[in-house]
C-alpha cells in the first residue's frame, strides 16, 4: 500500500462494506493469496470441501471454510508456502433435479431434450452458479488460491476418475451386480446412504396370516409395507424354534395371489420377536434379499422404477405403491387375513433431494467391493500411521463403521456426472472396460453415471494432478488438515482415506478436524421447511464480513454444534469498534512517528513493560491454540487482550506519558503502542482479516499487506514478572476505588481523599513509584501512603493483596451500611477460605495434583486469610 494510506487519517467509525470491498480487490491484485512463491519453505495444504453447484452457501459453509481461512492466514503468515485449494462438486442427483425444476417451470423434460441438450443447460447453471460461490468466498474473505481452483467433472478430475475405476475394475474390486439397493422412484435413479434422510413417521404395523396349504393352519407374519407381500417368495423361522421345527419344508399359500412358498429355517430371525415367523421379500428388502441368496429363492420385483405395482401385483397392477397399500389392506380385512392393525412409529427412508419414501429395490449396479480396501484402512489406523481425529472420541466412531462397511453402489440413474467407462458389445455380448471412449458399430456405453462421492473421494490427490505425477502432487500431498462437519464423517472423510491408501498409498491429511452443525437460537436444525435458516451474506451485509466470521469461528468448539445468536454477532461487530477506536487513539498520537523509530527497549514504564508482557503470553498461548484447533479459547484470549489488558488499562495509562514533558517516556510509549497495536492486528488478521488490514495499513509498518507479515513470536526477553505484579496491585486498586465510589454514589469528577496502607516495604515502594497512576485514576485530591497511615475512624475500606485502602467520606458514608459491607465480604472470604482449606485437606487432591498447584492453593488461601483478618479488625474498628 502507498504512502497515501499512510497519511489519510482513520474514518471516525469503521464501514465493513467499503473496506471488504478495497482489500479483497488489492489482495486479488496483488496475488498474495497463491502457492508457489515461497519454494524454500515448508508447504502447508488444505483442500476445500468442494461445495455444491445447487445454489447459495448457507451459514454452516461460512463456519467451516471460515475455520480453514484462519488456519490457512495463519500459517501464511508463519513463513509457509500455504496452499488452500477451492472448487466445487458436481453434485449428480442435487443438480440435475434442480435443473429438471427449472425446465418443469418452462414444460420441457430432459427427455425432450435429449441427453447432449439437456448436458447443455446443465453447464449453463453450472457456470452460473459457481461464479455465485466465488462471489460469496469473496464476501467472506477467504485466501484462496484461485490458480488451482478445480471442479470434479473438469478434464483432469475425470482422468482420475476413468483411472481409478479402472484400476479397481481389473482388481475385481469393482463389480456389476443385481442387489438391493436405496431406490429414488421420484428421481428414478440409486441414491447413496448419504442422500437419504430418515425420518419417523406415525404408521402401521399389519398382522397376516398366510394358511400352510395342506389346511391345517397358518403362520402369522408382521410387515409395515404389506404391498411388497405380492413378492414374497418364503416365510422364514429360526431353526431351532419349537413352534415352528414341523412346519420346516411345508407350503403356504400367498394371500390373494394364491402362489405356493415353503417355509425355511435361517438364523436371521429372531425367534422372541413378534410371532417368531417372517416374510421374506428378496427384491424388496436388503435382509431378505441375503436370506433369498442362502436359499436360492425366486426375487419377483413387484413395481417399477416410479414406485406403480406390475404385472407381477396382478391385480393391482397399474397403482401407485401407497394406494395398493390402501386396497390390499382393504382386500385382505375382508378375507380374514390381515387380523390385526397396530400404530407404529417407525424410521423411514426419505430421498434427500426428490423427498419420496425411498423404496428397498433390487437393480442391476455397479458396486465397489470395500472389504479388501476398508482392512487396509483399519490396519493403518490401527497401527498408528493413520489419521488424527479432533476430537479424538471420532476416530472410534470411524473405525467402528468401515469395519462393517458393505459394498458401494457406485451407479446412478442420471445424466449429469462421470459416465460409466464401460461399452456393450450388442454384436457379442462382450462388455469393455476402458480409460479411453470406445468407437464401434455395435458398441454403446453405459447410460448411468458415478456416484458423485466417487469423484469426490479423490479431492485430495486428484486435484493436485494424479494420475500425472506433478510437481503440485509431489509438494502439496499429503495435505495438512482436512476441515469438515461430522455428519459426513462416513460417507466422504472414509472413502477418502480407502482411494488415498489404494492409489497413493499414503493418508490424503494428517489431521481431520471435525466441528459441529450450526443450529438456530433454540438449538434446532436449520431447514427450509422451519425457515430458520441463516443467509451469510445477509449477516455480512447487516454486521460486517470480520463480525461473522469472529463470532461464528470463536463461538465453535470441535466436534461440538454451534448455535447462532445475532446478539454474539452484535458483540463482535462491538469489539471490532474497540479494536478501531484504540487505533485512532494510536494513531493520532503517532503522527509523524514511523516503523524505524519503533523501540521498545528505550525508557519503559511499568505499564509499558507489562503490556508487552502480557502481548508476549497472548502470542504464545494464541499459537498454541490454533495449532489445537481451539478457536473458541483462541478468540477469548484475543478478546480479554485487546478490550481489557489493551483498551481499558494500557491505553488509559498511556495517555500520562504521551501527555507529560517527559519526552524520553513518551517516545517509548509511542513505540510501545506501535509495537503492541501491530502485533495485535496480526493475531486478530486470521480471524478478522479485514479490518486488520484497514488498521495495519495505517500504523507505522513495512511489507505491502498484513496477510503476508510476520506472525508474532514468543520473546523470552519480554517476559516481566515483576511490571506484572506491580501493575496487579495498582489494577486491583483502582478497581477496589471505582467499586467503592459506585456503592456510595460518588462520580469520578468528585475528587476523594485516598489513605493506603501497604503490606509492606516492597509495596510501598510500588506506591510511591505509580503516584501519578493512582491520583489520576483514583481521582483523588489527598493522597498518602505508607506504613506509618492508620485507619481513620469514618472512612470506606477495601481490603486488597498487598494493601488496605481507606476513603474518608465523612458525611457522605453510614457507618452502619459500612460494617453491613464489610460483613459481606468478610462472609465471602471465610467461605474462600474454607474451600480452600478443604481442599488441600483432601488426601487424593495432595497426592496427585502437581507440587506447582498444591502451592498456588497455598498462597491463595494465605492471601484469603489474611484479608479475612482484616477485615475483622476493621469491622472491629467501626464498631469503636
Amino acid at each position: 500500500m502507498s504512502d497515501d494510506q499512510l497519511k489519510t487519517a482513520m474514518p471516525t467509525t469503521y464501514d465493513p462494506k467499503s473496506a471488504e470491498q478495497k482489500w479483497y480487490d488489492y489482495w486479488m491484485k496483488g496475488r498474495f493469496f497463491e502457492s508457489g512463491k515461497r519454494p524454500d519453505a515448508k508447504p502447508y495444504t488444505i483442500v476445500i470441501p468442494p461445495p455444491n453447484v445447487t445454489g447459495m452457501l448457507h451459514i454452516g459453509h461460512a463456519l467451516d471454510f471460515t475455520l480453514q481461512d484462519i488456519l490457512t492466514r495463519t500459517k501464511r503468515m508463519q513463513g509457509y508456502d500455504a496452499l488452500w485449494l477451492p472448487g466445487t462438486d458436481h453434485a449428480g442427483i442435487a443438480t440435475q433435479t434442480k435443473v429438471e425444476q427449472k425446465l418443469r417451470e418452462q414444460g420441457v423434460s430432459r427427455h425432450d431434450l435429449g441427453r447432449e441438450a439437456f448436458l447443455e443447460k446443465v453447464w449453463e447453471w453450472k457456470d452460473q452458479y459457481a461464479n455465485t460461490i466465488r462471489d460469496q468466498w469473496a464476501k467472506m474473505g477467504l485466501s484462496l488460491d484461485y490458480s488451482k481452483e478445480r471442479f470434479t467433472l473438469d478434464e483432469g478430475l475425470s482422468k482420475a476418475v476413468r483411472e481409478v475405476f479402472v484400476r479397481l475394475y481389473e482388481k475385481g474390486l469393482i463389480y456389476r451386480g443385481k442387489k438391493i439397493i436405496n431406490w429414488d422412484p421420484a428421481a428414478r435413479t440409486a441414491l447413496s446412504d448419504i442422500e437419504v434422510e430418515y425420518k419417523e413417521l406415525n404408521g402401521h404395523l399389519y398382522h397376516l396370516q398366510y394358511p400352510l396349504k395342506d389346511g391345517s393352519g397358518h403362520i402369522t407374519v408382521a410387515t409395515t409395507r404389506p404391498e411388497t407381500m405380492l413378492g414374497d417368495t418364503a416365510v422364514a423361522v429360526h431353526p431351532e424354534d419349537e413352534r415352528y421345527k414341523h412346519l420346516i419344508g411345508s407350503m403356504l399359500v400367498l394371500p390373494v395371489v394364491g402362489r405356493e412358498i415353503p417355509i425355511i429355517a435361517d438364523e436371521y430371525v429372531e425367534k422372541e420377536f413378534g410371532s417368531g415367523a417372517v416374510k421374506i421379500t428378496p427384491a424388496h428388502d436388503p435382509n431378505d434379499f441375503e436370506v433369498g441368496e442362502r436359499h436360492s429363492l425366486p426375487q419377483i420385483i413387484v413395481m417399477d422404477e416410479s414406485g406403480v405395482m406390475n404385472a407381477e401385483a396382478g391385480p393391482y397392477q397399474g397403482m401407485d405403491r401407497f394406494e395398493c397399500r390402501k386396497q390390499l389392506v382393504k382386500d385382505l380385512q375382508e378375507q380374514g387375513v390381515c387380523v390385526r392393525i397396530e400404530d407404529h412409529v417407525h424410521q423411514v427412508g426419505h430421498s434427500e433431494r426428490s423427498g419420496a419414501v425411498v423404496e428397498p429395490y433390487l437393480s442391476t449396479q455397479w458396486f465397489v467391493a470395500m472389504k479388501p480396501l476398508a482392512e487396509a484402512a483399519i490396519a493403518a489406523q490401527k497401527s498408528g500411521k493413520g489419521v488424527r481425529f479432533v476430537p479424538d472420541r471420532f476416530e472410534k466412531i470411524y473405525l467402528n463403521w468401515i469395519e462393517n462397511v458393505r459394498d458401494w453402489c457406485i451407479s446412478r440413474q442420471l445424466w449429469w456426472g462421470h459416465r460409466i467407462p464401460a461399452w456393450y458389445d450388442d454384436a457379442t455380448g462382450e462388455m469393455h472396460v476402458s480409460r479411453e471412449d470406445m468407437q464401434g458399430e455395435h458398441l454403446r456405453q453405459d447410460n448411468d453415471v458415478l456416484d458423485t462421492w466417487f469423484s469426490s473421494a479423490l479431492w485430495p490427490f486428484s486435484t493436485l494432478g494424479w494420475p500425472d505425477q506433478t510437481d503440485d502432487l509431489k509438494r502439496y500431498y499429503p495435505t495438512d488438515v482436512l476441515v469438515t462437519g461430522y455428519d459426513i464423517i462416513y460417507f466422504w472423510v472414509a472413502r477418502m482415506i480407502f482411494t488415498a491408501l489404494e492409489f497413493t498409498d499414503e493418508m490424503p491429511f494428517k489431521d481431520v478436524l471435525l466441528h459441529g452443525l450450526v443450529r438456530d437460537k433454540d438449538g434446532q436444525k436449520m431447514s427450509k421447511s422451519l425457515g430458520n435458516g441463516v443467509d451469510p451474506l445477509d449477516v455480512i451485509e447487516q454486521y460486517g464480513a470480520d463480525a461473522m466470521r469472529f463470532m461464528i469461528s470463536t463461538g465453535s468448539t470441535p466436534g461440538q454444534d454451534l448455535r447462532f445468536r445475532y446478539e454474539k454477532v452484535e458483540q463482535a461487530r462491538n469489539f471490532a469498534n474497540k479494536i478501531w477506536n484504540a487505533s485512532r487513539f494510536a494513531l493520532m498520537n503517532l503522527e509523524g512517528f514511523n516503523a524505524a523509530d519503533i523501540d521498545i527497549t528505550g525508557k519503559l514504564g511499568t505499564a509499558d513493560r507489562w503490556i508487552l508482557h502480557r502481548l508476549n503470553e497472548t502470542v504464545r498461548d494464541v499459537t498454541r491454540l490454533i495449532d489445537s484447533y481451539e478457536f473458541g479459547e483462541t478468540g477469548r484470549l484475543l478478546y480479554n487482550f485487546i478490550w481489557d489488558d489493551l483498551c481499558d488499562w494500557y491505553i488509559e495509562f498511556s495517555k500520562l506519558s504521551l501527555n507529560g514533558a517527559d519526552e524520553a517516556a513518551k517516545k517509548a510509549t509511542q513505540s510501545v503502542l506501535a509495537y503492541v497495536l501491530d502485533r495485535t492486528q496480526r493475531l486478530i488478521h486470521p480471524f478478522m482479516p479485514f479490518i486488520s488490514e484497514e488498521i495495519w495499513q495505517h500504523l507505522p509498518h513495512v511489507g505491502e499487506t498484513i496477510t503476508l507479515a510476520e506472525w508474532p513470536v514468543y520473546e523470552a526477553s519480554l517476559e516481566a514478572p515483576d511490571a506484572v505484579k506491580e501493575m496487579e496491585l495498582l489494577m486491583e486498586m483502582i478497581r477496589a476505588v471505582r467499586n467503592i465510589r459506585a456503592e456510595v454514589n460518588v462520580p469520578m469528577s468528585k475528587k476523594v481523599e485516598l489513605l493506603i496502607k501497604p503490606a509492606g516495604e516492597a509495596e510501598a515502594a510500588i506506591l510511591a513509584r505509580n503516584e501519578e497512576f493512582i491520583k489520576r485514576f483514583c481521582g483523588t485530591s489527598l493522597l498518602e501512603s505508607g506504613l506509618h497511615v492508620n485507619a481513620p475512624e469514618k472512612a470506606m475500606t477495601a481490603i486488597i493483596t498487598g494493601a488496605e485502602l481507606y476513603l474518608p467520606l465523612a458525611g457522605l458514608i453510614d457507618i452502619s451500611q459500612e460494617i453491613a459491607r464489610l460483613e459481606k465480604e468478610l462472609k465471602t472470604l471465610v467461605s474462600e477460605v474454607e474451600r480452600v482449606e478443604k481442599k488441600l485437606a483432601n488426601e487424593g487432591f495432595v497426592a496427585k495434583a502437581p507440587a506447582k498447584v498444591i502451592e498456588e492453593e497455598r498462597a491463595k488461601m494465605n492471601d484469603y486469610a489474611d484479608k479475612r483478618d482484616k477485615v475483622l479488625a476493621r469491622i472491629a474498628e467501626l464498631r469503636g
